[in-house]
């Protein structure tokens, strides 16, 4: 299968070298020179041509910062849906907004085309050891063409239902993930204002109730205080934002994901945006000194 993939950033590099390993023939797609020059030298063979990569592929997957880029991506004159063969496979791994991605699905059926939304969880370490949880929704013919391509870079993969349904299930993923990082960043705070040794206390922690994916992906991180990204903080900021929208007039209140959200958005309001999502922990301290 040819594969077109549009986003080569910290995630999509890795997603795209393992789809070339799984023995995919991958084009991706770059607006500067220099830039896919660098990923050339990686082992992606590149085009500065989005319509072009487009048009010769069966299967397009785009990996990019968000909604926006997404909505830019498929709807303009030379984007994806106008330069797409009939017949082609859209994926959009993006975690973006439940309804861009049903508005992509039914233009895409009205063109002749198959799409899904295909968010995942795992950071760089996930999508460079082909182990990223996949969050598939569409139609099950589609997820069905589609397993194999998934299977080259994720493990835990599945079909959450209708379009929509795959991104609606990481804005769930990103608001569990929000409360245990916050909690986690406040227990590394909390510690160091005690005075306590911190690889002590992880090592006490990591095994018991205090266990999680955030612990395991940032603790040894926090430790040697890298505020550097597996995942830029602004992300999450942006995951939180749409959960937000989504939640319009549903009545349903997210105390938890509200304050976490606050805090983040006062990170990035700062500067810190491109921060990893575990600078959280520094956040505290430095507003306390503030105040």
């Amino acid at each position: 299968m040819r594969i077109a993939f549009i986003g080569l950033g910290v995630m999509g590099r890795s997603m795209a070298l393992n789809l070339i390993k799984g023995g995919f023939e991958v084009r991706g797609f770059a607006r500067s020179k220099d830039k896919a020059v660098k990923l050339e030298a990686l082992g992606i063979p590149m085009t500065l041509s989005l319509s072009q990569a487009v048009s010769e592929a069966e299967c397009v997957i785009t990996m990019v910062g968000g909604p926006r880029d997404v909505e830019d991506l498929y709807f303009r004159h030379e984007g994806i849906l106008n330069s797409a063969a009939k017949g082609a496979l859209l994926i959009d791994m993006t975690s973006s907004s439940p309804d861009l991605a049903r508005r992509i699905h039914a233009e895409a059926q009205q063109r002749g085309l198959e799409a899904l939304d295909a968010p995942v969880s795992g950071g760089d370490k996930g999508a460079r050891a082909g182990t990223l949880s996949i969050f598939a929704g569409g139609d099950q013919k589609t997820f069905d063409r589609a397993l194999p391509v998934f299977k080259a870079m994720g493990r835990d993969i599945i079909l959450e239902g209708p379009s929509g349904a795959g991104q609606s299930t990481k804005l769930a993923n990103q608001i569990m993930v929000a409360g245990s990082l916050a909690g986690m960043c406040e227990g590394f705070a909390f510690a160091k204002s005690q005075g306590l040794d911190l690889q002590k206390v992880f090592d006490s922690v990591r095994r018991g109730a205090a266990a999680s994916a955030s612990l395991e992906l940032y603790g040894e991180r926090i430790i040697a205080g890298d505020d550097q990204p597996g995942g830029a903080l602004s992300y999450l900021v942006k995951d939180l934002r749409c959960a937000a929208g989504a939640l319009e007039g549903s009545g349903l209140d997210l105390n938890v994901a509200a304050a976490v959200l606050k805090n983040y958005a006062t990170m990035q309001d700062e500067g810190d945006g491109a921060l990893g999502t575990q600078a959280l922990t520094w956040f505290y301290e430095k507003h306390r000194k503030q105040n």
